[in-house]
């Protein structure tokens, strides 16, 4: 019990809710999850479209709920998902990221958060991998990576000046910091990266996003943390959520200690950011019928890269 109660008081002093607003959180956040297309090779593969549990439970375990958001609907059922959620997260998988009907989907909630967060209706959008990537074409309308060397590989971040004072990074604690700049604990599993040169030649990308850190493969110097300067849409190439929750014996899988405090820091991070959104469903009926826990995970054990995944029609 007193384990208890210290662990949530330390998470509560690292993340205060400012004074002005701290009435105003909403603290029942529900973050919508991006389904994508079915992997080629995916022997258990039910329907269309899938979203691995790990990016769930990610979310789930710094208090959030989870709604998936399916492939193939139309405009106006995102348009009302968009409204009842408070977040979205782009995972990672490997679909076309110009012509999927994950782009499509990604691309009318992209623009409905730019529109809220516009007329100051705080809603934020997180890029996991593949959704760092996602994020990249959306704005600049280009896609402008590059092949890394960066399949199955742990790194440490590379910050650039001020970013552990950024919205993402400033309230983690400095040791998690030094870890994070100087421990092999961020798990990169990518074929594609967004290089540095190619961000600082695009004007879009630039006066969009603030590189928080970087990485290299050797030859390569490419991005691997971004946010928004005027909107809350962050983003990572690396996989914060498989420290916790995917457990393939991989290059590049960590478990240690700081991995999954990384882990849970950003994941606490990002739910903050949704806290300040006031979406909600129509009713408590509309919002049960619409969570994830209606839905039955598959075990794809050990040796899958996704040791568990959602599939949806």
């Amino acid at each position: 019990m007193y384990c208890q109660v210290f662990i949530l008081a330390a998470v509560l002093c690292a993340f205060p809710p400012p004074a002005s607003c701290a009435r105003h959180f909403n603290y029942r956040p529900i973050i919508g999850v991006l389904a994508q297309e079915n992997l080629e090779d995916d022997p258990q593969a039910q329907g269309s479209s899938y979203i691995a549990s790990s990016y769930v439970k990610h979310l789930e375990s710094a208090g959030a709920r989870v709604v998936p958001i399916r492939i193939n609907q139309t405009e106006e059922e995102y348009v009302k998902l968009f409204n009842s959620i408070n977040g979205l997260l782009l995972p990672g998988g490997n679909v076309d990221i110009e012509k999927s009907q994950f782009t499509r989907a990604a691309k009318i909630f992209y623009d409905l958060a730019i529109k809220a967060n516009d007329a100051s209706d705080y809603f934020p959008i997180w890029g996991t991998c593949q959704g760092l990537q996602q994020l990249t074409v959306l704005t600049s309308n280009k896609n402008l990576l590059t092949l890394t060397d960066t399949k199955a590989v742990a790194l440490p971040l590379i910050f650039s000046p001020g970013s552990q004072n950024s919205r993402m990074f400033k309230k983690f604690p400095k040791d998690l910091l030094q870890s994070l700049a100087e421990e092999n604990i961020t798990s990169n599993f990518h074929s594609w990266s967004l290089s540095l040169q190619n961000y600082s030649s695009n004007a879009k990308l630039k006066r969009f996003y603030k590189v928080l850190t970087t990485n290299t493969d050797g030859k390569t110097e490419f991005i691997s943390t971004m946010e928004a300067y005027r909107y809350p849409f962050y983003a990572v190439q690396w996989h914060p959520e498989k420290s916790q929750f995917e457990w393939i014996e991989k290059a590049g899988m960590i478990h240690t200690l700081s991995a999954i405090k990384a882990a849970f820091y950003t994941a606490h991070f990002f739910v903050s950011e949704a806290m300040k959104n006031h979406h909600h469903f129509p009713s408590q009926i509309q919002e049960e019928k619409a969570l994830i826990n209606n839905y039955q995970p598959v075990f794809n054990g050990l040796n899958s890269i996704f040791m568990q995944n959602y599939y949806f029609e």
